[in-house]
């Protein structure tokens, strides 16, 4: 019986350390979740209101497919093979910082390009495949977010034993995905509550009526700036994170710009990367064209 109680408090004492790790890996990581929720709203946003959630719904099963396909993988890599781990996410800057280019390039560029209407789509297979094309693009995305998340966690608890280690960082992707994609979903949904609010105030009179009314048309009012705010703020995001993976694992970098302001170093070299990449494709593109035709 002694033993089974000292079972109990070894499980007990293990659960408290992973706790402690647990939060102090949260709040590393906390920067990177905020980017992830800029970029997560931005890209989950623009579609027909009835699709919003079952759209939303599908990127967080993919984020979490992510983060089982990349958990195993970054503890492997960390066992056996530590020194891919920098070359693997200056793969994911470059991706993150060339969709931040890019977006930059398509907005003060291609102005006259009209953007998709998905009230204007008529038939359902049409707004299927439009519908795949996104949720494709913002679950790529999110793994290279989810990557630098889990990387960041693992650091926290590098000096862990393996068990902590995979608790501690399971948990961390775990609160990712439902923190972030729970919040997506509350924001896309807003105008859906102002409307309800709105009804409700038709019912009622006096001091109550305006409280409902007023909060339904402010939520209906702000929800179509902070999607505008958080396409600025996810494109920005991008940029930063991108940069950062660069600024933090390529020491010549950082030593070079180390009399800038680190949010501003990111930022630079965030685009520079990214436009790099973007002249590069673009002159693949061209090449293959040109042999092609």
């Amino acid at each position: 019986m002694s033993g089974f109680f000292a079972l109990l408090d070894d499980i007990a004492a293990l659960m408290d350390d992973v706790a402690v790790m647990a939060k102090v890996a949260t709040k590393k990581t906390a920067g990177i979740l905020g980017d992830d929720l800029a970029v997560g709203a931005e890209k989950a946003s623009s579609f027909r209101a009835s699709r919003e959630l079952p759209v939303i719904w599908a990127i967080t099963k993919g984020s979490f497919l992510n983060k089982l396909i990349i958990l195993p993988f970054v503890f492997l890599l960390s066992a056996f093979l530590p020194q891919a781990i920098v070359p693997v996410l200056l793969i994911g800057g470059v991706y993150l910082s060339f969709e931040g280019v890019e977006k930059i390039i398509h907005t003060f560029f291609h102005k006259n390009h009209k953007t998709i209407d998905f009230s204007k789509i008529e038939t359902e297979e049409e707004l299927l495949i439009v519908e795949k094309s996104k949720i494709k693009s913002a679950i790529i995305t999110d793994f290279i977010l989810s990557l630098e998340i889990i990387m960041i966690a693992l650091g926290t608890v590098s000096d862990s034993e393996l068990l902590i280690q995979i608790m501690v960082v399971t948990i961390v992707a775990i609160i990712a995905t439902i923190g972030v994609y729970g919040l997506v979903a509350l924001m896309v949904r807003m105008d859906d509550a102002g409307f309800e609010l709105i009804k409700i105030s038709e019912s009622r009179k006096g001091v109550t009526k305006k409280i409902f009314s007023g909060l339904g048309n402010a939520l209906v009012w702000i929800l179509p700036k902070l999607i505008k705010l958080l396409a600025i703020v996810g494109t920005i995001a991008m940029l930063l994170v991108g940069g950062g993976l660069f600024v933090h694992n390529i020491h010549q970098i950082h030593d070079f710009f180390h009399a800038i302001p680190n949010i501003i170093t990111e930022l630079i070299v965030g685009l520079l990367v990214g436009f790099i990449a973007f002249v590069l494709l673009k002159t693949v593109n061209l090449i293959k064209s040109f042999l092609l035709s």
